[in-house]
């Protein structure tokens, strides 16, 4: 049997070609003298359709596919790839994988998995594949719809920076030369728009999107312009406000920054580098003590979902932070042997994280939240990359509306709000019931107890 796919089959009826490949290519690199092997072969496509104004603006149609694979010899190791199925340029990969393993210096640290730690046998479907066999015409139609709903909401929205709908499809087979072979489809779409509302002077722009693996979960189009809509109308005639030290909430799409703060600082590569401000950290207090954050690879159809991580790992529900103690890092099979640890299954980043309050109540939704702050502010933008990972040091340009008595007095511009992030995640007093999905997090807005905030 041939094993060049065949581009004109729906995209997930390729897998059992790639495992062929998959297995070819393992073959050869043994053959070679590889001690071991690790393949992912892989094919995506995608359509991604702007408008603005209501014209088409930019139609992107992309299809790709790989063959990368890494083999050792020993602890050094090589890889390679190529978009050529064709048995000859296969083996010429495999083979230049092996000639830069050859001549690549040792690292006990790397090579593959434990074989206990793989995940093999019967892998539960997690509800990842849902295509859309939507037409250019059927797209650019969705995003007009949403832009039109920006724009009769108001008649200050006089513009727009345009509207976008995407989906995209993939498939990849994963083996090594362990036992692990896996694989499966899975589907991403998403529906955004960005409108313009100008009063006198004033111009401002907001956005707002919908995203999903099944594209019957996404939110109507006029339900994503509408929004987009009053959150663009709510920034006219922002202004600044007094240096001073104030209250922080952070929008719950905001919130999940933070979120990614943490893992970002206690992910191994910054770990075993010392390029942490959480160094050392398991066991103790990096957040406050009514906080938990969970991490579940294992929910239908969310982003984050996954039987296995990028290595071949199982994945498995468990507690990082419990009680505002960290209970575990995230480490992938290299990061873990520089430390002396085990992987934790997460090659490849997080999976469906969530942090939550021990105190949240199910009436502590947005407008509870700001009653909760009372005064200071809330912020709903950030600008710019002001996180030192190192340090802990935070300080990041800002959008968002003053707060008096519980009640949003106006809006606020060319601010600076600044902290330490450890001291913000031992600070944080409330989690709102407000929960936001964005790919792997979610979080409901979240009250810090107080930040400088650079204004006038």
């Amino acid at each position: 049997m041939s094993t060049q796919p065949n581009t004109h089959l729906p995209i997930q009826e390729n897998q059992a070609r790639f495992q062929e490949l998959a297995q070819d290519a393992l073959r050869h690199a043994t053959s070679l003298g590889a001690s071991d092997a690790v393949v992912d072969v892989s094919e995506s496509r995608g359509l991604s359709v702007t408008v603005r104004r209501q014209d088409i603006e930019t139609v992107e149609q992309t299809r790709d596919r790989s063959l990368d694979i890494t083999v050792f010899a020993g602890t050094s190791r090589g890889s390679a790839s190529t978009s050529d199925f064709t048995p000859k340029a296969l083996r010429e990969t495999v083979e230049a994988a092996w000639h830069i393993a050859r001549y690549t210096a040792q690292d006990p640290a790397a090579g593959l998995p434990d074989e206990a730690l793989l995940a093999k046998g019967d892998m539960s479907p997690l509800d990842l594949h849902h295509p859309w066999s939507l037409s250019t015409e059927d797209a650019a139609a969705l995003a007009v719809r949403a832009e039109r709903a920006a724009g009769v909401v108001s008649p200050l929205i006089t513009n727009t920076e345009g509207a976008s709908v995407d989906t995209y499809e993939g498939h990849f087979v994963l083996a090594n030369t362990r036992g692990f072979m896996g694989g499966y489809p899975y589907t991403r779409h998403g529906l955004s728009v960005s409108p313009i509302a100008a009063h006198g002077d004033q111009m401002q722009r907001d956005y707002w999107y919908t995203a999903a693996r099944d594209w019957r979960s996404l939110a109507s189009p006029e339900a994503v312009g509408q929004y987009a809509a009053r959150r663009t109308l709510s920034r006219l005639s922002a202004r600044r406000i007094p240096t001073g030290r104030f209250p922080v909430l952070f929008e719950a799409p905001l919130a999940l920054g933070l979120l990614g703060g943490l893992v970002q600082a206690v992910s191994g590569g910054a770990l075993y580098r010392k390029a942490s401000f959480l160094l050392d950290s398991l066991g103790k207090r990096v957040m406050a003590d009514h906080l938990d954050v969970h991490e579940d690879p294992h929910v239908a159809g969310a982003m984050g979902s996954s039987p296995f991580d990028s290595e071949g790992v199982r994945t498995q529900a468990r507690d990082v932070v419990q009680g505002g103690i960290l209970q575990g890092y995230f480490l992938s099979t290299y990061t873990a042997r520089k430390l002396g640890m085990q992987t934790t299954g997460n090659a490849g980043g997080s999976h469906n994280l969530t942090l939550t309050s021990r105190l949240t109540q199910p009436q502590d939704d947005f407008s509870a939240m700001l009653r909760k702050m009372g005064t200071g502010l809330l912020v709903t933008e950030l600008i710019g990359q002001g996180v030192n990972y190192v340090t802990g040091g935070y300080s990041r340009g800002a959008f968002g509306y003053w707060v008096e008595n519980g009640e949003i007095q106006h809006a606020v511009e060319e601010i600076t709000i600044a902290g330490n992030l450890a001291e913000m995640l031992t600070q944080i007093v409330a989690v709102g019931s407000d929960v936001c999905t964005r790919g792997a997090k979610s979080s409901g807005s979240v009250l810090i107890e107080q930040m400088a905030i650079a204004g006038q």
